[in-house]
């Protein structure tokens, strides 16, 4: 007789017989597992691409309650021209307006620092933006968009639906939203970034 272990299990085998049933019992563990931890990175990835969908329920812009407590945004009037621009465009397609939220409005901001301060227009960094989204507000699914020098929150709207991708974002199935709008002091030229979730 040998025995084999197996991720601390220790599985018999004798010469000529089949090995117990645990192993095969163990081995059907392991490949769920495996195959679970896929489809999730596969799920992150898809909402993980340059835009995302967003959806909820009127064209009124209030805050979400339940996040409310992790901190207070100050919107400017750009931001929220911008977030009435889209609950608009939204409403008039058929689909529910969007409820603003603090704390992603907040992680917006702080993206937009970050292109800002590394001169770049780019999603970095976004897994782990989502992953925080996720754990501090309850988040199910989180997608963004980003822009960059448009004068105006028309001009960034039309930009965005004029872009399949983006497109899909804004008509998406999400319940909540965020944006910041930041200017580069040295350029002029805005960033905007627009966090979409569903709760």
């Amino acid at each position: 007789m040998c025995i084999l272990t197996i991720f601390g299990v220790d599985l018999y085998h004798n010469k000529g017989t089949k090995i117990n049933t645990e192993y095969q019992h163990l081995n059907y563990l392991v490949m769920k597992s495996i195959i679970i931890r896929s489809l999730m990175l596969i799920a992150i990835m898809y909402s993980v691409n340059s835009c995302s969908p967003d959806s909820a329920d009127s064209t009124d812009v209030s805050s979400t309650t339940s996040s409310s407590s992790l901190v207070k945004y100050s919107y400017s009037a750009t931001e929220l021209e911008t977030m009435q621009l889209i609950n608009t465009y939204r409403v008039s397609i058929g689909l529910n307006a969007l409820e603003k939220n603090d704390y992603v409005s907040y992680k917006c901001e702080a993206h937009d620092t970050y292109m800002i301060t590394n001169n770049v227009v780019s999603h970095d960094d976004f897994v782990a933006r989502s992953e925080d989204i996720m754990k501090k507000v309850g988040a199910k699914t989180v997608a963004e968009n980003i822009a960059y020098n448009f004068a105006t929150p028309q001009a960034a709207l039309n930009a965005w639906l004029n872009s399949p991708g983006h497109k899909e974002n804004i008509e998406g199935d999400f319940t909540h939203f965020g944006i910041a709008v930041r200017e580069n002091p040295t350029t002029g030229k805005k960033y905007y970034t627009n966090i979409f979730i569903k709760m």
